[in-house]
């Protein structure tokens, strides 16, 4: 066993010792721009029947969704088929009824106003455009609970009808940007949104285990996901995503495995070349990856309804942007992760980086909610750490 190998098996290995608290089971995979070359599985799909989590395991990947979609809105751009500054109501002509929201009258009904600029898609890629989600923002929030606003877990038309927290352009706030962003790319293309990644992005990166819908294969090895209690307890959850969608949610709809999203991750260590063909141009992938905002950065996500999410910082102290669909750490990272590079992650604890400069990427897959779960964010931060120090790193390059 390499020490590589060793060091990586044993966070594995740690985060799911029966000593509380624990996660139920992780799949966790590093790659460099060639191959996987880490992959281990450790813990049980589910505490309610013990069956062993395996590389193989179907997760429901929430917003690393975001990454999918933003590859196929730069599609779009390449082939001169989209303008990235044209309003976005041109494409959506919903977005452009679309209104303010300024707060809530005497009688508790929202107080709204037009827009003084039109939302774009790039404010939909960069999360500038205005909107949030509910478990991050107490004006959504009220408008769930009080004006019976659709969670954008029902994957419904209707749940994307939100307001504006503020004008486009104006401030970053992470929200349902790229939903909106997915149904651009649908009126372009003429299909929905999960037949154009099958065929440009999923069939020439070999991703035969990602969907919105899960096949019969995809259900038999799907992991369960787990409510995180007060006491530290995992009660397994009966949450699977809606199976015949209205809307496949381009912000957070896929079911995948971590060795379908490696490859995915590969391909942008790689400007955009793929095993079955060119999925990006380098320059698009180049200027994809630089920091889009203006003046502004990312910061605490505060959490709002605490059985969804904790609050939640990568990094906290230091400067992160936000480039096109990921988030940028302008500084050096504690884990070993060099100043501009990738990373996001999904509502049920999973979580990615990709360093283009020294080449590798990982993945790390738990299903536990709320989000930034102490001990999966914990052991997910041991893992990046841990592949800094034993992983044999191809020498660094320019990049950007």
């Amino acid at each position: 066993m390499s020490d590589l190998d060793a060091a990586l098996g044993k966070v594995l290995d740690d985060v799911t010792a029966d000593d509380a608290p624990r996660v139920p089971g992780v799949v966790a995979m590093v790659t460099d721009r060639d191959r996987t070359v880490f992959e281990g599985a450790a813990g049980v799909r589910s505490v309610a029947d013990g069956e062993p989590m395996t590389t193989d395991t179907v997760f429901a990947i929430f917003s690393t969704t975001k990454a999918i979609t933003g590859t196929t809105v730069l599609q779009c751009a390449e082939e001169g088929l989209l303008d990235l500054d044209a309003p976005a109501r041109e494409y959506v002509p919903e977005l452009g009824d679309i209104q303010v929201i300024e707060g809530f009258d005497d009688h508790g009904d929202p107080v709204l106003r037009a827009p003084k600029r039109d939302i774009t898609t790039r404010m939909l890629l960069l999360h500038t455009a205005g909107f949030g989600y509910d478990f991050f923002d107490e004006t959504y929030n009220r408008l769930g609970v009080e004006h019976d606003q659709p969670s954008v877990i029902t994957a419904s038309r209707a749940s994307l009808k939100t307001p504006l927290l503020f004008d486009p352009g104006t401030k970053w706030q992470y929200g349902t940007n790229i939903d909106w962003a997915g149904q651009v790319v649908e009126a372009i293309r003429g299909n929905r949104l999960g037949e154009v990644m099958a065929e440009r992005v999923f069939a020439p990166l070999g991703m035969r285990d990602t969907s919105f819908t899960l096949t019969g294969s995809m259900a038999a090895r799907r992991a369960t996901i787990h409510q995180r209690e007060e006491d530290g307890r995992l009660t397994p959850l009966d949450l699977v995503l809606p199976q015949d969608p209205e809307i496949h949610m381009g912000g957070h709809g896929l079911y995948s495995t971590v060795g379908d999203y490696l490859k995915f991750l590969r391909m942008w260590l790689n400007d955009g070349d793929a095993p079955g063909g060119r999925v990006l141009r380098a320059d698009t992938v180049q200027a994809a990856v630089c920091n889009g905002l203006e003046g502004q950065e990312v910061g605490m996500l505060t959490a709002v309804i605490p059985s969804l999410t904790n609050d939640a910082e990568f990094f906290p102290g230091q400067r992160k942007s936000w480039a096109y669909t990921f988030m940028v750490n302008e500084e050096d990272a504690p884990t070993g992760r060099p100043r501009g590079s990738l990373g996001w992650a999904g509502l049920a604890n999973s979580y990615y980086w990709i360093d283009r400069r020294t080449g590798i990427a990982g993945y790390w897959a738990t299903q536990i909610l709320p989000f930034a779960d102490p001990v999966s964010f914990g052991g997910y931060l041991d893992f990046e750490t841990a592949a800094y120090r034993h992983a044999p790193l191809a020498s660094p390059v320019q990049v950007g």
